[in-house]
């Protein structure tokens, strides 16, 4: 039988993110491919309830800890590399969430993996798996390979995967050592993001505001609400002040796939183009009719927001 492959079940506050199931989703294809098993590995504290939502794996590694109650990238990663090393599965997906992104270079490092990040897809191929990322800001796609001698550590973009389904596999606590908890990193404080009703990274609908909104996402709060979805924002109306980090999506922010995306006031720079060029449908509402985010969008409307966002509201409430 072929080494494992292990997915990172990633929990915030005692659930777990969407991302976590197209891991598995993907693990268990690969798996039956190779013949091999998925292991699911959860770290936390007193979370061993979540294990039952860990479908078509057949182990789960849990390692609880109060030192694990909440995210620190340090110990989380101390913990995993503990655990590859001692086990050396083929391969480790992790979720392209902040979280999964911060821990699986870090852990890749430790262990003397290879690393491939934002990855639309992963074959069998000849034999061998190959892995299908973005590159150049999201501009093209590139494949590549991993030495398997090593463990190879990859984060899948968000919705790239179809999730799976089955049973739950045997739960294996482990005892985590000593040196692993071991942390430089203080996190003193953790501030929830109020704002955010819908996590951008689960959203089938954003609405995100650019420049153009002027600081004023008033209207695209509401609409947002309206149709169920999540608000996102450009770098420059984060770096303006106007709203949270939390809200960024692009390369430097949130990678997203939803359903729809709608682009306010946005001009379509590379960089947020690189968060969002995914998404199934992209509307663009912007009053430059030479702005490059038309040149993405499926569809386009040229006018002020201000005047055409007020409209939509009105006909999706009647709808």
């Amino acid at each position: 039988m072929a080494k494992e492959i292990w997915v990172f079940a990633e929990q915030r506050d005692k659930e777990l993110p969407g991302g976590v199931f197209e891991a598995l989703g993907i693990a268990r294809t690969l798996a039956d491919s190779l013949s091999t098993k998925v292991t699911a590995v959860l770290l936390g504290d007193g979370i061993r309830e979540l294990t039952g939502q860990l479908k078509g794996v057949d182990k789960v590694y849990l390692v609880e800890d109060k030192t694990l109650d909440s995210f620190n990238s340090e110990r989380f990663s101390k913990v995993l590399a503990g655990l590859v090393q001692k086990e050396n599965p083929l391969l480790f997906i992790f979720p392209g969430t902040a979280n999964g992104k911060s821990l699986a270079p870090r852990v890749a490092a430790a262990t003397g993996g290879g690393m491939v990040s934002d990855c639309n897809d992963i074959a069998l191929t000849d034999g061998k798996l190959e892995f299908t990322h973005s590159i150049l800001a999201g501009k093209g796609l590139a494949k590549a390979n991993l030495d398997e001698s090593v463990t190879g550590f990859v984060t899948i973009r968000p919705k790239a995967f179809e999730r799976t389904e089955g049973n739950t596999g045997e739960v294996i606590e482990i005892t985590p050592e000593a040196s692993w908890l071991e942390s430089k990193l203080k996190v003193k404080e953790f501030i929830a993001e109020l704002s955010e009703k819908v996590s951008l990274e689960e959203a089938d609908i954003i609405v995100a505001g650019g420049r153009g909104t002027g600081g004023n996402f008033g209207p695209l709060e509401e609409l947002a609400e309206v149709l169920g979805g999540a608000v996102g924002a450009s770098r420059a109306a984060v770096d303006a002040g106007w709203i949270s980090y939390a809200h960024q999506v692009g390369q430097t922010g949130k990678t997203v796939s939803p359903k729809v995306y709608i682009a306010c006031g946005i001009s379509g720079a590379l960089q947020h183009l690189a968060g969002m060029q995914s998404a199934d449908v992209i509307i663009a509402i912007n009053k430059n009719p030479d702005a490059p985010i038309f040149q993405m969008a499926h569809y386009g409307i040229v006018g002020d927001m201000f005047e055409i966002i007020p409209e939509i509201i009105a006909e999706v409430k009647k709808a």
